[in-house]
């Protein structure tokens, strides 16, 4: 089923709160160190004059890219920033330094436009649209230390600016991104997978941006650095992951990601990070986990994920173990993220009867009971996935009922959560249609009595009348 609104506001806050989506600022910490970690100066009009007449004119290349690096700690003020652009001719002359054949005076050039692409400010940002189309020329550089600067620097402006994301596309972002993604450096990639996303949370990425991605090499190469095993890099991946959750949340052509292989791929690497997480603490895992069961949840919604042999071709139970595996890693580490595993279930039992066999004969349904007392919302899709295994009719009700269910069900009944409530009305109407004796041993475990505290709850009125008439008379 499609996934309920509140979740992209969710993801965006998820993503801030774990620095994927704000600003990078790359600084080289044996420079920084080795200028002292000075206090940052604001730097006046006439400094800023001065330092770029010597970073043009200076007598010695030495003179010239100290002055570059005086200037550069200033712009890490934003008063030094604002002062900066309204200077008439600063950009074209740090563009010109940038473009110059000495490489020192380029890098300290480059660092100076990253420093203002941190802004926060939107028009510092623009200021530095004349740089872009030499920053893209720089992507099929030599040095992998110059191009990750420039793709950190070039997603710090995408992020800030609809301004310079206009100017990117016709200057040929998309190919030049996708000509990058063959590098084999990894610092490169890691940076490349920031810039991409950041061009891919743009409004109108579904329209103007995704589909130029969409036909480039970049979703193949995506699929490839997502391909579990010992070239696996969870940083590379972690960027990647969220690159490929933003094209498949635009729902412009996920059939193609299905057929080069996506679900496979995920499936894969649900599995390999199913394994890790019993090896190793690692904290880090969880923000590639994350992505990964977002992808395979949504991609598992389309017509095209029936066609293509079944979900992932993988065995169901390797699939189950897996995600129950991710299920108690969530529990025990990050609780938050326990309604994604749930998602990818309730996606996975919903039209697979195969699945819903396996939930049952791996005797996974207690553990997912005893996640009920977690939260509402986890309780809500706890009782969606048990509504998807009872709908598959009676020999999958005669694995659910009695057993710790009409227990769980009388407790979720007494809660004052209306949609936690009607879930578990909507579980015990399939059960008593399918189940003979269940409206029976309910009402004999005063069934009857938790219903009529939710007689007079608005949403509920109608499906606990016709449950009570169903229990009394069936």
């Amino acid at each position: 089923s499609c996934r309920p609104a509140p979740f992209p506001s969710a993801l965006r806050k998820a993503r801030r709160e774990q620095q994927l989506v704000s600003k990078r600022l790359l600084r080289d910490e044996a420079t920084e160190e080795a200028e002292g970690g000075r206090v940052v100066v604001i730097l006046g009009e006439a400094q800023i004059q001065e330092f770029l007449r010597l970073a043009q004119r200076g007598i010695e290349e030495k003179e010239r890219e100290r002055a570059l690096v005086s200037l550069r700690r200033g712009l890490q003020h934003p008063e030094t920033q604002q002062t900066f652009i309204r200077l008439e001719g600063s950009i074209r002359t740090l563009v010109g330094l940038l473009t110059s054949n000495q490489a020192l005076l380029q890098l300290e050039a480059a660092r100076c436009l990253h420093e203002l692409s941190h802004s926060e400010q939107s028009a510092v940002a623009e200021a530095c649209l004349p740089a872009t189309s030499y920053l893209l020329t720089y992507l099929s550089g030599h040095s992998s230390d110059f191009i990750e600067l420039c793709l950190y620097t070039l997603g710090n402006l995408i992020v800030e600016s609809e301004a310079v994301r206009r100017q990117l596309l016709p200057q040929g972002i998309v190919p030049a991104l996708a000509a990058c993604i063959q590098s084999p450096h990894l610092t490169v990639l890691e940076a490349l997978g920031y810039a991409l996303s950041q061009l891919l949370q743009a409004k109108e990425a579904p329209e103007k941006i995704i589909p130029l991605v969409l036909g480039s090499t970049l979703p193949q190469h995506i699929l490839q650095l997502l391909q579990p095993g010992p070239k696996l890099n969870l940083g590379v991946a972690v960027e990647f992951a969220w690159c490929l959750h933003y094209i498949i949340c635009s729902q412009v052509n996920n059939a193609l990601l299905i057929t080069q292989g996506a679900l496979t791929t995920l499936g894969l690497l649900l599995l390999d990070l199913a394994a890790a997480v019993q090896r190793t603490e690692d904290a880090g895992l969880e923000l590639l986990v994350c992505p990964v069961v977002r992808c395979l949840s949504n991609l598992l919604t389309e017509a095209a994920a029936e066609t293509v042999g079944g979900p992932m071709h993988l065995q169901d139970e390797r699939v189950l173990a897996a995600l129950f595996i991710l299920l108690q890693f969530f529990l025990h580490k990050q609780p938050s993220l326990l309604p994604e595993g749930l998602w990818l279930l309730n996606n996975l039992t919903a039209n697979s009867p195969s699945f819903c066999t396996s939930l049952i004969s791996l005797d996974l349904i207690e553990p997912l009971l005893h996640l009920l007392s977690v939260s509402n919302v986890v309780s809500v899709l706890v009782l969606t996935v048990l509504c998807n295994v009872a709908e598959k009719g009676p020999a999958y009700c005669q694995h659910l009922w009695p057993g710790l269910l009409l227990p769980t069900l009388l407790d979720t009944l007494a809660l004052s959560d209306t949609e936690v409530v009607g879930q578990s009305v909507e579980l015990l109407q399939l059960l008593f249609l399918y189940q003979p004796g269940a409206a029976q041993a309910f009402l004999q475990q005063s069934g009857l009595q938790a219903l009529q505290r939710h007689e007079e709850v608005a949403q509920l009125q109608d499906r606990v009348h016709a449950l009570q008439q169903t229990a009394l008379h069936g």
